[in-house]
Order: C-alpha cells, then structure tokens, then sequence
C-alpha cells in the first residue's frame, strides 16, 4: 500500500488496513494536524533515522510504537538488510515528535491497523540503502576512486581493488554531511541475508531482565501519582463528596475534584489507592446512568428484524430467497470487550513554564501531542513526548480524540500546579470501567440454497455502533450512515452468491466505543464464517469443499484454506466427542485459514489444537509472523470463551480479571502457524490471525456435540473452558 490518498469506494471494497486507515482520510480532510501531514520526500534523510556510532554500533530510530508485535526488530531488519551493517551491533529507539516520522499512510505518528510493515517496508528499505551509499561515497572521495568501485559489507567498506576497507564509524562523519541520492538501488530478494530469517527480537533481553522501561515505570524527582475515582457510570459527575480519611493517609498530598471524578495525590500508588478506596462520593449518573445489557440487546434484535441502510448489493436477494430449495435464517451476538493489556493506561506529565514533557505509552502520538499542547495553551514546539514501549495496546493506545490517561493527567498536572511531574494510573478495575470498548454487535443473516446445495441469496443486517460517530472524523468517514470499520469484513466477501443484500443499522450511544483488535473483523468473521459453515451443512456438503468451491475467484484464501485442512488432517477420523472446525477469513492485507479442535464433554469445553495457515505476502521475520498469530488466536479465544462486558443500572458488572478471565496456561491448545510462500506485497499480521477464530471454534463445538452456539462468550451457554 503506497498510495497517500484512497477513494471511500477503494476502501470499503477491500478493507485491507482495517479501522485504522480511516484516520489518513479525516486528517487530510480536516487540516488539524497540517504540520505532521506534509508528504514524506520519496527517500527521507538517513540522519533522522539512522544514527552510527564511531565505534561502528548503529541505532535506528522507529516512528512505530512497540508494544510487543515486535516491529522494533521488523524496521531494523528492513534498514540493516539495506545498509549492510553488523546486525549484533543494532539497538533502536523511539522516535521523537517530527513531521519526518509520519506514517505513510496517515501522515502522522500512529500505530494500528495492523500497517506498520505495509507502510514502512519500501520506506525504511530506501532509508538502508540511501545510508548505504551515502558511506560508500564518502568512502570513495577519501581514496579518491569511482563509488562503483566500492561496496558494503558487514559494517564496512571495501575498495574492490585491493584489500582496503573502512568502517562504518570511521565514514558516518563525513557520509552525514553529503546529499541523499535521488535514486537508489534495493537489493532483489535473492541478495537477501537478513530479511526472511528468524531473528531473535531486539527488545526481548531487557524484557526479560528488567532493563524495560514502560510508562509505569518512570520514576523521576518530586513525582506524585495520581488515581481518580470516576463514576459508576461512564460519563458521570461528582456531586458531593467527603476526602477527610483520605486526606489523613500518610503520604496524601491533595484531594480535589476533576471534570471526571476526584483526584488523590500522593507520593506513591499505594497512599493514592488506599486513600481513594475511603473517599465517599455521591454522583450524577450522566447519560449512561441507565444502561442495561438486556435491554440493549433486546433494541438491537428489533431493529435486527427490519432491513437498515444497504452498503452491497447484487440482484434480488428477497426474490432469489423466496425460490429457495432451503432456507436458513440465524442470528449472532458479540458482546462488548475490553482491550485490557497487560499494562493499565498511565501517563507522565510534566507541566513546565516553558512546556510540557510527556512519557507515554501511546499509539498516536501526533494526536496526544495536539490534546496535550491545547489543554495546557501551548505551541506545538513546546511538547516533548517520549514513547516508552507499551505493555499492550490493541487499539486501546489510539483514541481518536486523544488519549484519556493523558487528558486526566494534564488536567491534574494543571489544577496541581507546574513544576512537578504527575504520573496518572489506572488499576484494572478502572481498565475494565472505563469504557471504549469493542462494539457489541448484533447480525441477522438470512440465506437459502437450490436443489443442488448452491447459495442463491445471502441477506444480512448488522446493528452495532459506530466507532467514528462522535470524533473528528465522522464527517469523512460515515457516509450516508455507513461507517467503515462496521462493515469491514462483509463488504468485500469473496463467496459466490448470486444474490446479496447486506445492510446496517447503527444505534447511537453516550457509551463510547473504540477499534479492538482486528476491529470490524472480529464480528464480521465470526457471522460469515460461521453461517457458510450453516448453508454447507444445509447442502449436507463438506465445509471445506464447500468453501473452496465458492471462492473460485479468491486464489490466496483458497490458499490458505486448503494449508490450514492439510495440516488438520481434515477429514480424518476423531476421537468420539472431539470435532474440527474451519473458517477463512482476509483482513489488512493478509489471508488465514484455520483449523479448530475441541473435545467436547457434557458442558467441559476443551480447545485442543489450533492451525493455522498464513498468506501476509513477503514475509520480514517467520519468527515474529508465527508470534502474531499465536497471539492473536489466544486473545480471541478468551475473548470467545470468557469475554463479555454487561452493563446494569450503568455500571459495569466486571471489576477485574475474575469476572473478565483470559485463557489460563492450562487451557491454551497447541497452536501451529504455516507461513505460505507469497512474493505479494507485506500485508498486516497484528490483527488478522484473531478474526477467524471464534468462528472456526464455533463450528467445531457444533461438529463434536451436535450443538449450534450463535452468541459469544461461550461462557454464557455454561460452558466450561478446562
């Protein structure tokens, strides 16, 4: 993906980067960030991204944030294949604030989407090579020789003549000061030494010895940690309240109101949490105070029931319906989910006379930038933002609108006063509470088949909020009341059914809603995928060939689809209550299939081996590949298994990982990930290997006990993940 500019037909037809590359259209749209959106020069300056050492050591600097998809390592591999430089002597860091560092796409610092190799594969290919032959030449003016003369090699230049040679840190110096050449030459793939190979990640020592720093973990002189008790409800307000035994805790420094809540500052977490459980509030519940989840659900299955704004159709699909020689008609509920990484939201907030400093574990750094500097009243020069790396994120590190750790920690910064650094922090029961979620999601899909097993009409109707409603970007974004990240996945179906009607209703909520791993994928996949395997069992045809048949037009998923069978073994014979599943699904430029096995005993659910089968084109790192799989299949199985966010009287029902478990060692299956040969363009891998899953779970409950479930978590039907 190259282009800087994609047409809103373009993108809802292929949905290739997912609900991410929504941001590139409102920003070149709105003009709010016109400083960071300049377009890139063709070859950016190697000096602001690579930086060498007169020892010869080489640091790369990353304008993607890392927060465990290993893309540190990815964007190293891609300049030092380039630069020809010892790959021991690699370390990278984050990149600061500057318009040099946009993404490609969406002309600003962000990561998501799944687009950190899409986007920088060429680009930080050509900033390898422009390096390296700006040593080169200054290699060459020393001895005083022709540049095709020399070359490069394992951190060195050698003059091809003779046994002369030059390392790098002797050359940097001097290579700084020359012109980036206009035009440069990259390496074919068969010249390859680094690219393609299974590297141990960069990161990966000093987070296994401690060395790791994220955002929670900065300590710095004078530092007061701040926690806010919010309201039950999201979006409510303090009445009243009573701080005189949380003032008295030893180490309180002060207690005030915020627009959201009550601060406790304090000079640790501890004084601040054990003085904020003795606060006694009463609040405004706000627009949320109502919410229900049985209610809501029940809304969405009405609305469910009539047709909503059509986004794709092809023929008379109510026409070819009623001919059907069979009929099927099913409904499939996701609920809402919570991102919750590892590391709960934090920020770090200096507020100076003359700035602000900021630590941050964020995805969108130009967007907290912009939300830090006007809150504060500063210019955009005067906010420095330094990226840690993130334990986790999955979209929760990219609001739209700009942080809201960083927002509360600003506003606390400023009713506190400058000059002393506020560290704000969330526990987990506050991550589970504080809204942005996945969308719950309703689909009813109805379809019919001939005499012959063949699909003849496929309608369906989606209901479910929209994430852009209600930010900068609705305006560009949710046309004639179809937003984007709703129907990726669905929009661009590759089965063969001659009739389509597929339509959207979107309720409107003061709950905000957010992208969540794989974004529109992880409930479009689960509702395609799960009834092509309905229809086939309707036809009383294998789901396998049954699929394969009807993406004769889809040569990469039937790709993967039939890698996936093979290594199943599909259609060999189980033991008895065991059942194997399958479903196939493209998102952000990558194609997987994948093979599900469960036991099945009574309400028992074991997950006992996942494959999965990978088309992501040309591949960086096999190692990282197969890692981003792997994860992505386990969070989506604790989110099908256990996850469900349930609203009652406004308040959220979970408070922490007791009441939202994720998949425990003990019930985690074998996974084996197949990476498919592809001299495609790279496609995204942090996202797409989590969409097929729950769907492919699902048909395989079905094949082992007979039982159809449509409604996620399987939790709520008592199933027990063992």
């Amino acid at each position: 993906m190259t282009t800087t500019r994609l047409s809103r037909r373009a993108f809802l037809k292929t949905g290739a980067a997912g609900g991410l590359l929504c941001l590139s259209f409102a920003l070149q749209e709105s003009g709010r960030f016109a400083q960071a959106a300049e377009a890139a020069p063709a070859i950016p300056s190697p000096n602001a991204f690579i930086r060498i050492e007169r020892d010869g050591s080489v640091t790369i600097v990353s304008n993607k944030s890392e927060m465990g998809q290993g893309i540190y390592t990815s964007l190293a591999m891609l300049i030092a294949e380039e630069l020809e430089c010892d790959w021991n002597r690699v370390k990278v860091v984050s990149a600061p604030l500057g318009a040099i560092y946009g993404h490609t796409v969406f002309h600003i610092q962000l990561t998501g989407g799944s687009t950190s190799t899409i986007s920088s594969y060429d680009q930080y290919r050509k900033i390898g090579a422009a390096a390296r032959d700006m040593l080169i030449a200054a290699a060459a003016q020393r001895w005083r020789v022709p540049a095709t003369q020399c070359r490069a090699e394992n951190g060195r230049v050698f003059n091809n003549a003779n046994a002369a040679s030059l390392g790098f840190g002797e050359l940097s110096e001097a290579a700084a000061k020359l012109p980036v050449p206009d035009t440069i030459a990259l390496k074919p793939r068969h010249r390859w030494k680094l690219l393609g190979t299974r590297v141990h990640r960069l990161d990966g020592p000093e987070k296994l010895d401690g060395r790791a720093q994220f955002a929670i973990d900065v300590r710095l002189p004078g530092m007061l940690t701040a926690l806010i008790l919010r309201c039950p409800s999201y979006g409510g307000k303090p009445k009243h309240f009573n701080a005189d035994a949380a003032r008295a805790v030893p180490g309180v420094k002060a207690v005030f109101a915020v627009s959201n809540g009550v601060a406790v500052l304090a000079d640790g977490f501890w004084p601040a949490k054990k003085a904020r459980d003795l606060l006694q509030a009463e609040w405004e519940p706000g627009p949320n105070g109502g919410l229900d989840s049985t209610t809501l659900r029940d809304e969405y299955r009405a609305l469910a029931a009539r047709p909503g704004q059509v986004y794709r159709r092809a023929g008379d699909a109510e026409a070819a319906l009623k001919g059907a020689a069979k009929k099927l008609d099913a409904w499939y509920e996701v609920p809402y989910l919570a991102h919750s990484p590892m590391e709960p939201l934090n920020c770090v907030v200096w507020l100076k006379p003359d700035g602000i400093e900021i630590w941050s574990g964020t995805q969108s750094q130009t967007i907290d930038a912009g939300l830090a500097a006007g809150m504060a009243g500063l210019k955009p020069e005067q906010v420095t933002l330094h990226t840690t790396l993130l334990g986790g994120g999955f979209g929760r590190r990219a609001v739209p609108v700009g942080s809201d750790s960083l927002r509360e920690a600003v506003e606390v910064a400023k009713r506190h006063g400058q000059g002393v650094p506020i560290k704000l922090v969330w526990t987990r029961d506050d991550d589970l509470a504080g809204a942005y979620y996945r969308p719950m999601w309703l689909d009813r899909v109805r379809g019919g088949i001939d005499a012959r097993g063949k699909p003849v009409a496929w309608l369906q109707t989606g209901v479910g909020q929209s994430i852009i409603a209600g930010t900068p970007f609705e305006s560009a974004l949710v046309k004639d009341g179809i937003d984007a990240t709703s129907v990726e996945g669905t929009v661009g179906m590759a089965y063969a059914v001659p009739a389509l009607q597929l339509d959207l209703h979107t309720p409107k909520s003061a709950l905000p809603v957010l992208w969540w791993r794989s974004v529109g994928h992880s409930h479009s996949a689960f509702s395609k995928e799960c009834f092509i395997d309905e229809l086939a069992l309707l036809a009383r045809q294998d789901p396998v060939a049954y699929r394969l048949a009807l993406l004769s037009g889809a040569p990469r998923e039937q790709g993967v689809l039939r890698e996936a069978a093979r290594m199943a073994g599909w259609g060999r014979k189980l033991p008895k209550g065991h059942g194997l599943g399958v479903a196939v699904h493209p998102s952000f430029g990558s194609y997987i299939g994948q093979v599900v096995e469960v036991s099945v005993k009574g309400k028992q659910l074991k997950v006992e081996h996942v494959w999965c089968a990978v088309d992501c084109g040309v591949v960086i790192n096999p190692d990282q590949v197969a890692a981003q799989m792997q994860g992505g299949i386990v969070f989506a199985l604790s989110a099908a298994l256990f996850g469900e966010i349930t609203f009652k009287d406004g308040a959220v029902e979970q408070k922490n990982f007791d009441g939202y478990p994720l998949v425990r060692m003990f019930q985690a299956p074998k996974v084996d990930v197949s990476i498919l040969a592809s001299e495609e363009a790279p496609g995204g891998t942090g996202e797409p290997g989590g969409a097929p899953t729950a769907a492919a779970l699902a048909n395989a409950i079905h094949a082992a006990s007979g039982k159809r479930l449509r409604a996620l978590p399987l939790s709520r039907h008592g199933y027990v993940a063992v």
